[in-house]
């Protein structure tokens, strides 16, 4: 049971992924049908595209913080406002992915083509820009001005961030603090605006819209240090994309600026590796072996451990509910994830 103001440690936390979204399975279903709905198109090749990356899945993450916000500050997580701007954030989520694996060159996205491989640059980069669209022409119908505010400043901190990462590309001389500029703005803020998107519809106080903001933005840098782990420390068949692509595409993450920090040596064989565009140089296998030998696949964890437990203290705010229950036990999960 949980109590106000005691934070659960991540090593009590059980819960698993279908225990923490079985308690909002039948609202995610509600957004599945209507991500179907706002992607209807009189243009074939958008309804094909859009009906595509629908069936390509996800997690669906972020709806599912957008609908719990709401439900955790006493509001009506199924009604038809929640969910669909529930929908509109996992829209602005599929835009940036669609937009990534463009500037990434990425050929599969969870073990299936990309758009880009699938269509080219140009169809891609339209049907993201649609996507995009498509969420704010559907955000409109709040006619909620806080809700536009957060939406609007989301989006411009996502386009800097990945503005900022093409300016690090190529370089191993990227700072810790850089690093972690580049992901908040990427990918933390679409978290935060996910929870306070749904505090707002929730009808909640000025003051748990700020915890909950906070609790996203925790739990987005959380899950990305997750996630550039994992491009050290999984499988293609696990991770659903090609591992190791990260440093082929000139993107240095923080287990290798720790790497380069600790043995500054390395700089030029992880340089290599970046200008030829493989591992022929020195294998994925021997650089995970540096880096663990440096400790880095321990501090980039412990770093995502920090934002995680701060992510749960900040619920600690927020009344006892099996709401905040789930949310508790998303950090656990998020750091747990193989994929």
């Amino acid at each position: 049971m949980l109590t106000a103001g005691n934070t659960i440690t991540l090593d009590e936390i059980n819960l698993t992924a279908k225990r923490i979204f079985s308690l909002i399975g039948a609202d995610l279903a509600q957004v599945e049908a209507e991500f179907e709905r706002q992607a209807r198109s009189n243009v074939q090749v958008i309804a094909y595209l859009a009906d595509y990356l629908r069936e390509s899945g996800g997690k669906r993450v972020r709806p599912a913080l957008t609908i719990l916000s709401n439900y955790v500050v006493g509001g009506d997580g199924s009604s038809y406002n929640s969910i669909r701007m529930a929908t509109v954030m996992e829209f602005l989520h599929t835009a940036t992915l669609v937009h990534d694996d463009i500037i990434d060159s990425a050929d599969t996205r969870r073990n299936r083509p990309t758009v880009n491989a699938l269509c080219g640059n140009e169809t891609a980069v339209l049907m993201g820009d649609w996507l995009y669209m498509s969420a704010f022409e559907t955000s409109l119908a709040e006619r909620s001005l806080p809700i536009l505010d957060i939406l609007t400043r989301v989006t411009r901190k996502m386009t800097e961030g990945e503005l900022l990462q093409l300016t690090t590309l190529g370089k191993t001389d990227i700072s810790e603090s850089q690093y972690l500029d580049i992901i908040q703005r990427k990918t933390a803020f679409l978290f935060s605006a996910c929870c306070e998107v749904g505090a707002i519809l929730g009808g909640a106080t000025e003051a748990e819209q700020k915890f909950l903001a906070e609790y996203g933005m925790d739990l987005g840098m959380a899950f990305q240090l997750t996630d550039d782990l994992l491009d050290f420390t999984s499988t293609d068949d696990a991770l659903g994309k090609g591992t190791g692509v990260d440093l082929l595409g000139g993107k240095v993450t923080l287990p290798l600026i720790h790497l380069i920090a600790s043995e500054p040596s390395m700089r030029e064989i992880v340089q290599g590796v970046i200008n030829d565009h493989n591992y022929e140089s020195v294998s994925r296998n021997e650089l995970h072996r540096a880096v663990e030998r440096v400790g880095g696949i321990e501090l980039t964890r412990a770093r995502a451990e920090e934002f995680a437990k701060g992510a749960q203290a900040a619920l600690n705010n927020l009344p006892e509910s099996e709401f905040r229950e789930s949310l508790m036990a998303i950090p656990g999960y998020v750091l747990e994830r193989e994929r």
